[in-house]
């Protein structure tokens, strides 16, 4: 069974919209795939997700690999 989403409006500055459309097109994604992806990741750092936990003797780039 596939997970339920959450859909709601985000308003972003035009500048912050420019510079995600172009990281997300360097990572083959969507904006929105992106940004739920880097929001996970966030998440994911600060220990607010299930799961592993990172290094943090690591610098944020190394503890992924």
């Amino acid at each position: 069974m596939a997970k339920e989403r959450k859909a709601f409006p985000l308003r972003l500055d035009a500048e912050l919209h420019q510079a995600l459309e172009r990281w997300a097109a360097d990572e083959f994604r969507s904006v929105n795939g992106h940004i739920e992806y880097l929001l996970r990741e966030a998440v994911r750092r600060a220990g607010r997700l299930p799961g592993p936990k990172p290094n943090p003797s690591l610098p944020a780039e190394e503890s992924d690999n």
